[in-house]
């Protein structure tokens, strides 16, 4: 049997056109899974498409937990005003496994900035 040759995603074909191709042609037996988004469908950024992953990583720079300031922190994706000011009341962190560890930030949000993130230690004095 001949594989049917599938529309282009950039189809000017009418979306009822388009769907009744699919019907035509997912016969039983058949699993067809297709995922459509229309051409001006916004698209939520990844972690590494958001500025903070985008400079972090072109500069191979990545924030310091402990001396970041609130701004530095919201730039992170998924930090807003309250994980911030937690992250901040939170200092000092020995590693940023801290953050997810003492319940600063869930480990959702934690994931997003494992790899923009850093938490250095100050040298030690001395005496």
């Amino acid at each position: 049997m001949p594989q049917p040759t599938l529309p282009l995603c950039h189809s000017t074909k009418g979306k009822d056109e388009i769907d009744s191709f699919y019907l035509r042609h997912s016969g039983a037996g058949s699993l067809l899974a297709v995922s459509i988004l229309p051409v001006n469908a916004s698209v939520k950024p990844t972690a590494a498409s958001t500025p903070a992953a985008q400079s972090a990583s072109a500069a191979g720079n990545l924030v310091d937990i402990n001396p970041a300031t609130a701004d530095q922190l919201k730039a992170l994706p998924g930090i807003g005003e309250a994980y911030s000011a937690k992250t901040i009341a939170g200092r000092p962190y020995a590693s940023k496994t801290q953050l997810k560890s003492k319940g600063i930030v869930p480990s959702a949000t934690y994931d997003k900035i494992a790899n923009l993130i850093i938490a250095k230690q100050p040298p030690k004095k001395t005496k």
